[in-house]
């Protein structure tokens, strides 16, 4: 994969290891620009060669942070924007990567879009396949779940738990092997996010109003 993403150093772990708890202010303000060095950079680094290797991820945000006060240090997050509310996410801490993808913080319209999806049978049963592979694959499968179905729909509908969801969460915990220090944890980004490919399509395709990926 192109780019200048060598992976994550290990003083990275030195840093976050600094970071740990609730550090002083003094001591974030002396780790400010080693974070941003070992544990940033290597992040934008990471979603540029994504970037690079397929177009659709071009439009991705890796937070900053602008001051001492403003907490989650300890943690770098990404998010590369498929559609309206429909994110592709990484982030990097001191037990590795979790990559992940979420469809969340939808208005009411994209709501009742998906629960209209759900209930529809074609779509609603492929969205039932796609997340079962996804948890043979070692994904965890949350959201935001209402305490049972929503109004309209039966209780004993055969999709009642999708039904649910006011947002789908899917992530998978890759670890720290050695691989995160080099090129190599581009490509272990890359084959997750292809392998969560068929739940973005699925929500770009039902919940979202301008499909973009």
């Amino acid at each position: 994969m192109t780019g200048d993403f060598e992976g994550w150093p290990r003083s990275a772990f030195d840093l976050l290891l600094q970071l740990e708890g609730e550090p002083a202010a003094d001591v974030l303000r002396e780790c400010r620009q080693d974070r941003e060095d070992l544990v940033r950079r290597p992040m934008v680094e990471l979603l540029t060669a994504m970037a690079y290797a397929d177009p659709a991820y071009e439009d991705f945000a890796v937070w900053r942070y602008g001051g001492v006060s403003m907490g989650a240090w300890q943690r770098q997050t990404a998010n590369v924007r498929l559609a309206r509310n429909v994110e592709l996410t990484v982030g990097f801490d001191l037990d590795g990567l979790e990559v992940g993808a979420a469809w969340w913080y939808a208005p009411p319209p994209q709501i009742e879009r998906y629960r209209a999806a759900v209930a529809e049978p074609g779509s609603g049963r492929r969205l039932v396949a796609i997340v079962h592979k996804l948890e043979r694959e070692g994904f965890s499968i949350s959201g935001d779940l209402m305490k049972r179905p929503p109004r309209g729909y039966p209780a004993d509908h055969p999709r009642e738990h999708l039904l649910r969801h006011r947002s789908v969460i899917a992530r998978r915990h890759l670890g720290c092997d050695e691989w995160i220090h080099t090129a190599a944890a581009a490509d272990q980004v890359h084959a997750v996010f292809t392998q969560l490919r068929p739940l973005v399509r699925w929500l770009v395709r039902n919940v979202s109003p301008v499909a973009q990926a």
